[in-house]
C-alpha cells in the first residue's frame, strides 16, 4: 500500500540506505550525493531506539547570520593592533630636536641638522614625509623660533662687493711678497754681501707668512676657530719640505748630508701665487652649493648635484695652479718637484674646504699622512746604513731611480689628496656640510 514502509519512494519520508538517490530526502552516510534539501521530518531517530528523543548525531551548531559590518570581526581587531602607537609620530622627533628647529633661520637648516642626526628620507617616510625636505618644513613651521636681533650693516649687494675685494686683495698678498722678495734678491746679487741678501729673503718669508695668515682669516677660507695646532704645524711642514726636502734627499743618498742644503724657491712661489684662485675656488663651491641646496627637494638630488661641482672646482684650481708652477718655474729657472708642488696645491685646497665645512680632523689626517711619507724617505734611506738592513732603503731607491727625488713629494702629497678627495665626495655632499659655512661673501666682522 502507498504510505507503508514497504513503499520507499513515499514524498516526504526518509530514505532506507537502500534509497541513496531519494528526491527531496537527506541522504543516509551511503548517499552522500543526494539533492540537496534539509530534513523535513526533524532529527533522524536510531532504529530500533526506544526513545525517539535520542539522537545518534548531536546537530552541529549553525552561527546566526549578521550584518556585513560586523560579519568579520577579525580584521577590525587587526586594524586595531596597526593604529596602535602616537597619532602624530612628528611630536616626538619634533621635541627632540626643539632646540635646532628654534635656532634655525630657514627649513633648510632644519633639513640639514636631521641629516646631521641620522633622518635620511627613508627614515621621513616613517613620520609620513617624502623626503627630509618637507618633513623639516613642518618641523619649522610648528616649532615657533628664537626671536633674533636684526642684522646691522649695509645692504647685501654693497657688502658682496666689499668683502670680494677686501679678501680677493688679502689674498695676494704672500704671492706679491714672494715675487717682490725674489726680485729684490736677483738685484742684489753681487752687490750685497750674504747677509743681507738673507735678511731680505728673510723679512719676505715673515710677509708672505703673515699674508697667507691673513688670508685663512677672512672670506671663503676663513675656518671660524675649527684648524688646529696640527694642522698649521703639518703645513709648515709641508711647505718647508717644497723648499729644503728634495735636496735633502739628494744629499741623503748620495752619503751625506755634507755642507749646507741647497733651495728650490720655484715651487713655493707658485703655491704662494695659488692661494688667490684656491679662495675663489672655495667661493665658488659655497656660493653654488648653496644655490644647489636651495632648489633640491630631496637628499639625493643635492647630493648627485654637488659633487660634479666638487670635482670641477678642484680640477679649476688645478688648472690654475699648474700654470702658475710654470710660470715660477720659467721665470726662477727651475728647479724643485713641479708634480709635487701641484699635488700639494690640491692637498691644501682639500684640506682647507673639508675645515671650512667642519670637518677638520679628515683635513688633519690628510695631511699628516703626507708628512709622515715624506719624512720616513730619509729616514729609511739612513736606516739602510745600517748592517743588515739595506733592505729598508729600497723602496725609496728604486722611486728615486725611477721618478727622481720629486717622486716622493708626489707620491706623498698626490695619495694623500686623493684620500682626502674620496672623503670630501662624501661628507661634502650632505646638507650638513653647508649650514656650518658661509655660502655667501661674508667675512668675520673685521673685514
Amino acid at each position: 500500500m502507498p504510505g507503508t514502509p514497504e513503499s520507499p519512494r513515499a514524498h516526504g519520508t526518509t530514505g532506507t540506505p537502500e534509497s541513496p538517490g531519494t528526491h527531496g530526502t537527506t541522504g543516509t552516510p551511503e548517499s552522500p550525493g543526494t539533492h540537496g534539501a534539509p530534513e523535513a521530518s526533524g532529527p533522524r531517530e536510531c532504529p530500533g531506539a526506544p526513545a525517539p528523543a535520542a539522537s545518534c548525531e548531536a546537530p552541529e551548531p549553525v552561527e546566526p547570520a549578521r550584518a556585513p559590518e560586523i560579519a568579520s570581526p577579525a580584521p577590525a581587531r587587526r586594524l586595531a593592533a596597526v593604529r596602535r602607537g602616537p597619532a602624530d609620530p612628528v611630536k616626538s622627533l619634533m621635541h627632540r630636536h626643539r632646540e635646532l628647529c628654534e635656532r634655525a633661520v630657514d627649513p633648510l637648516e632644519v633639513a640639514a641638522g636631521l641629516e646631521a642626526h641620522g633622518v635620511t628620507d627613508r627614515a621621513a617616510a616613517r613620520y609620513r614625509h617624502r623626503d627630509v625636505f618637507s618633513l623639516a618644513e613642518e618641523l619649522f613651521a610648528r616649532v615657533p623660533g628664537v626671536v633674533a636681533a636684526p642684522a646691522k650693516g649695509p645692504d647685501a649687494p654693497e657688502r658682496d662687493v666689499a668683502n670680494r675685494a677686501a679678501w680677493s686683495l688679502r689674498a695676494l698678498v704672500p704671492g706679491a711678497a714672494c715675487v717682490a722678495t725674489v726680485g729684490a734678491l736677483g738685484l742684489t746679487e753681487g752687490a750685497l754681501g750674504g747677509r743681507a741678501r738673507i735678511a731680505i729673503a728673510v723679512a719676505g718669508g715673515l710677509v708672505a707668512l703673515a699674508g697667507l695668515a691673513l688670508g685663512l682669516r677672512s672670506g671663503p677660507l676663513y675656518a671660524e676657530g675649527r684648524s688646529s695646532g696640527a694642522a698649521k704645524v703639518y703645513g709648515c711642514w709641508l711647505l718647508g719640505y717644497v723648499l729644503y726636502g728634495e735636496p735633502l734627499l739628494d744629499q741623503v743618498l748620495s752619503g751625506g748630508p755634507e755642507g749646507p742644503w741647497a733651495l728650490t724657491p720655484a715651487p713655493l712661489l707658485g703655491l704662494a701665487l695659488s692661494l688667490a684662485p684656491a679662495t675663489w675656488c672655495a667661493h665658488l663651491f659655497s656660493v653654488h652649493a648653496h644655490r644647489r641646496l636651495i632648489r633640491s627637494r630631496a637628499l639625493e638630488e643635492f647630493a648627485a648635484g654637488v659633487r660634479p661641482l666638487l670635482f670641477g672646482v678642484v680640477a679649476l684650481h688645478l688648472c690654475a695652479l699648474s700654470g702658475l708652477l710654470y710660470l715660477a718655474h720659467a721665470g726662477y729657472g727651475g728647479g724643485g718637484a713641479y708634480v709635487g708642488a701641484a699635488a700639494l696645491g690640491v692637498l691644501l685646497l682639500l684640506a682647507r674646504l673639508l675645515t671650512v665645512h667642519g670637518f677638520p680632523g679628515l683635513a688633519v689626517g690628510g695631511m699628516a699622512v703626507a708628512c709622515a711619507v715624506e719624512a720616513l724617505a730619509p729616514a729609511l734611506v739612513l736606516a739602510g746604513r745600517l748592517p743588515g738592513l739595506h733592505v729598508l732603503a729600497r723602496p725609496v731607491d728604486v722611486l728615486v731611480m725611477a721618478s727622481g727625488t720629486g717622486s716622493v713629494p708626489a707620491v706623498a702629497c698626490g695619495a694623500a689628496a686623493l684620500g682626502l678627495l674620496a672623503a670630501a665626495t662624501v661628507v661634502l655632499s650632505r646638507a650638513s656640510a653647508h649650514t656650518t659655512a658661509r655660502p655667501v661673501d661674508e667675512g668675520p666682522a673685521v673685514a
